[in-house]
């Protein structure tokens, strides 16, 4: 047991970050958790990492309330520029919002002809 404990302790040694590196400053930082089930929570960073939210339980009709969230994050690119992304996170699931990511192409003309013709068709009985 004695030299199990004593390789992790020299695997973690290695493991650690060489040399010094600067500790990154907190610009502002505020939260707050309400009794009711409801938070917020914003803070930024030296290196130009930001990051709010706001969330709070919500009736949609089910037993249980469900949370809402709401938020975004910025960060910078290796390049510089800001990447940002906003986000509604309720019952209908995790919803991003961003220029940087991936959209689909857009649908064939004729596809979607025939999806608008099969939308208005009568349903055809046996």
């Amino acid at each position: 047991m004695r030299t199990f404990i004593i390789l992790s302790l020299v695997a973690v040694a290695l493991a650690a970050p060489q040399g010094q590196q600067e500790p990154i400053p907190i610009l502002r930082q505020d939260s707050d958790i309400s009794p009711d089930g409801s938070f917020r929570y914003a803070y930024e960073t030296g290196n130009g990492i930001a990051a709010e939210a706001n969330g709070a339980l919500r009736n949609i009709g089910a037993e249980e309330p469900a949370l809402q969230i709401q938020g975004n994050f910025q960060y910078p690119s290796e390049d510089g520029s800001p990447i940002q992304l906003s986000y509604i996170a309720d019952e209908n699931g995790y919803q991003p919002q961003s220029s940087i990511l991936p959209t689909p192409p857009p649908i064939p003309i004729e596809i979607q002809r025939a999806l608008e013709i099969l939308a208005t068709a009568k349903p055809q009985t046996q």
